[in-house]
């Protein structure tokens, strides 16, 4: 299959299970709102040091938040629900809490399954906070210098969201591979249910399980997908690819994912690319696997 002239390898993405969680932040202005989720959702590129990954799904405008303020979504994946609460009561405790004029949502009230994350935050307050509840959910006001900071008690999980969707821009040069990864995450940007929690959306450092030298590490460079050490290790590059940048999404559910890889392949096609292929670990490790020439056929 070819995009343009751009090769889609007959692979696939192999992606794992995680919990996840959409948080709904409003401030003031939407200045303040991305500040607090910028904060809240930093250091969190892979479970694989940073215990969570998380980022800024989509902005919202008034009319699409509760307290009809502007807003910010962001959504929060862990392994496991009790590893989740944790990463959500830090996270909007030192972020969300602290920061000028905002108040905090649950972004997935149709989720049986629930974290008491205001209920461990009201705490904050001493014993001076105060709840109410509306519409069957309990909302605790905490007082602070500034005022109060509204907050909801218990945050929805979707247990069966997805980690680790992925697709790999093979490049005939740095410049082209960047251009088509940032094309690639822009087309992506803002849609719904998913996020891209690497720098800018885009990882140049894509990992292999384990390490040759060092025992102590449960991950290390992709060897073979490195240009520079293409005579030294089982490189998989062909001649005239000289940068791969990877592109990882993470999703609320698999048709989310599907639809950003979509999106996001079509994007990357353009000159300079010399093919896209994916991350797998032959399928032995996670249970999600995205088959790249399906995706583009349609067919999730």
């Amino acid at each position: 299959m070819k995009i343009r002239d751009v090769f889609i390898e007959d692979t696939f993405a192999e992606a794992f299970g995680m919990a996840a969680s959409r948080v709904v932040i409003t401030a003031a202005n939407a200045k303040w709102a991305r500040i607090a989720a910028l904060k809240m959702t930093g250091f969190a590129t892979s479970v694989i040091a940073c215990k969570c990954e998380a980022a800024i799904e989509r902005e919202l405008a008034p009319a699409e938040t509760p307290d009809g303020r502007p807003g910010i979504t962001a959504l929060v994946f862990a392994v496991g629900t009790e590893n989740l609460n944790r990463r959500l009561v830090e996270r909007i405790g030192q972020t969300v809490l602290t920061c000028p004029t905002t108040s905090c949502f649950d972004g997935l009230p149709d989720v049986a399954d629930r974290v008491p994350v205001g209920r461990a935050l009201r705490a904050f307050g001493d014993k001076f906070q105060s709840s109410k509840v509306i519409g069957g959910e309990r909302y605790w006001r905490v007082p602070v210098m500034e005022g109060e900071f509204l907050l909801q008690e218990s945050f929805g999980v979707q247990r069966k969201a997805i980690g680790g969707g992925n697709f790999l821009i093979l490049g005939e040069d740095a410049a082209s591979a960047l251009a088509a990864a940032e094309a690639a995450v822009a087309a992506m940007d803002g849609m719904p249910g998913i996020i891209l929690p690497f720098p800018g959306g885009i990882a140049r450092s894509g990992s292999k399980v384990g390490s040759r030298g060092y025992k102590s590490m449960i991950a290390s460079t992709n060897d073979a997908y490195c240009p520079t050490l293409r005579l030294t290790t089982d490189s998989v590059l062909s001649e005239g690819v000289n940068c791969v940048l990877e592109i990882i999404i993470d999703g609320l559910d698999a048709d989310a994912i599907s639809r950003a890889m979509r999106a996001g392949i079509d994007a990357a096609c353009r000159p300079g690319v010399r093919a896209i292929s994916a991350g797998n670990y032959g399928g032995n490790l996670g249970k999600f696997h995205f088959h790249l020439r399906k995706i583009m056929d349609g067919v999730s």
